[in-house]
């Protein structure tokens, strides 16, 4: 355990500063903890010697930490904004862009992001009332070292299940649907393989990071931006009524989405994404409203069940969990009461989250006004620009390569008219193979 624990003060003042970050990271898109985690990592030694000046040297690796979480708490709430608003949306927002921008051509934009802010917050409630449950099924019944033998039979479950619910569509023949979503899978997940073992560095920072982040904004940021810059709709003036929410069905969405999330956690490949298809799937009502309320709820619950996963199974399953893992020592949840470091993390998830449902709502409301006054094409334009440059800041030339074949790729199902989530195949196909070949 720590030698000596923070004082709250100090805990809650680390998670403010992680509540900037994340709220940086959420609305300019293409830019994600992670990347904020990558740059901790290379920035850890020179900040230890200044923080000890103020903090005890046991206490810096705790309250950095605190911030992480929080930033990543605070990321899911904000990231919806410029999915909703500017359609360029991360992989965990990618099915979101659909019905964000169904709302936003009807003038609802900001009433998607209550909804948003409501699902995450829901989700915050939701996730610690399976915190308990879900460390049983895990831990007690074993559950994952049950289905570890299987793990690839799952994920080509997932990944199919994913393919064929392409037959729902409407707008061409069930066939041709499945046929074409299959194509962009494959496609991702070769593209996956290729770029696998990348180690792309930044000319202006001292590290290097993997190809994902120029290929997921790429695929899911850059190409969403293109389309709409070719095809820039006509936007009506946004309503800023406060709406009226239907408790009962919004904390019924959550808690499915919230639920769903819990397999993002613990199952190498799946995203947030893909556990928003089974939502759906779970969810009779699949309005845009609900899809929202249920996405929100995937992405928040996510990051708090990896959080959980990384003291349960010891394994990190998110850039953030990873970062924390070598951040600080990870003590094993085995009694009934949490380790006292998930307990200090927990308290900033909660702080994090309270803070960051108001900030999604008073920025969202200040986008919705924004937007009447700055033209739509050059709001595009400047997002795709800050796109590219942040690729060359954070991967250099290399990595800017990565982007446009990634982008490429990106744009076929939208011209398909399949969903982007197919997309995802850049990593499930990749973790499939491997785990295949143990």
């Amino acid at each position: 355990m720590l030698a000596a624990e923070p004082s709250l003060l100090w805990l809650l003042a680390f998670s403010l500063i992680g509540v900037l970050l994340g709220t940086a990271t959420g609305i300019i898109p293409g830019i994600h903890p992670n990347n904020v985690a990558l740059i901790l990592l290379s920035l850890l030694p020179a900040l230890s010697h200044p923080l000890s000046a103020f903090l005890p040297a046991t206490h810096i690796p705790m309250l950095l930490a605190s911030l992480l979480i929080a930033a990543s708490i605070t990321h899911t709430f904000l990231s919806f904004i410029p999915a909703a608003f500017v359609g360029a949306p991360e992989g965990d927002t990618a099915l979101c862009v659909l019905p964000a921008h169904h709302l936003l051509l009807e003038g609802r934009a900001y009433e998607a992001v209550r909804l948003s802010a409501a699902g995450s917050f829901l989700a915050l409630i939701c996730s610690f009332l399976f915190l308990m449950p879900f460390k049983f099924f895990l831990s007690h019944m074993h559950f994952y070292e049950f289905i570890r033998a299987f793990m690839p039979y799952i994920l080509i479950g997932i990944s199919l299940l994913l393919i064929l619910t392409e037959s729902f569509t409407e707008i061409m023949e069930p066939f041709e649907a499945i046929l074409a979503s299959s194509a962009v899978f494959t496609l991702s997940g070769i593209f996956g393989m290729l770029i696998l073992n990348f180690n792309l560095r930044s000319p202006f920072f001292n590290f290097s990071t993997n190809a994902l982040f120029p290929a997921l904004t790429g695929l899911f940021g850059l190409s969403t931006v293109l389309f709409s810059l070719a095809h820039t709709p006509e936007i009506p003036k946004q309503q800023r009524e406060e709406v009226s929410l239907e408790l009962k069905a919004a904390f019924k969405s959550a808690a499915v989405g919230s639920a769903s999330g819990t397999l993002v956690s613990f199952l190498p490949g799946v995203t947030a994404a893909h556990a928003t298809v089974l939502a759906m799937l779970l969810r009779k009502e699949r309005s845009p409203e609900h899809v929202i309320l249920t996405l929100s709820a995937v992405n928040t619950a996510n990051a708090i069940f990896c959080l959980a996963t990384l003291f349960i199974l010891m394994k990190a399953r998110s850039g953030i969990a990873l970062a924390i893992q070598e951040i600080m020592p990870i003590y094993a949840w085995n009694a009934l009461i949490p380790p006292t470091e998930l307990c200090f993390l927990l308290i900033s998830a909660i702080f994090a989250g309270v803070i960051a449902y108001f900030l999604t709502i008073f920025i969202g409301k200040n986008f919705a006004s924004l937007l009447e006054r700055i033209p739509y094409k050059l709001f595009l334009l400047l997002t795709a620009i800050s796109l590219v440059a942040l690729t060359f800041i954070l991967s250099g030339t290399l990595g800017i390569l990565v982007l446009a074949v990634a982008t490429s790729i990106g744009l076929l199902p939208i011209y398909a008219g399949v969903k982007r989530s197919n997309c995802m195949g850049v990593l499930l196909l990749p973790v499939i193979i491997f785990y295949m070949r143990l």
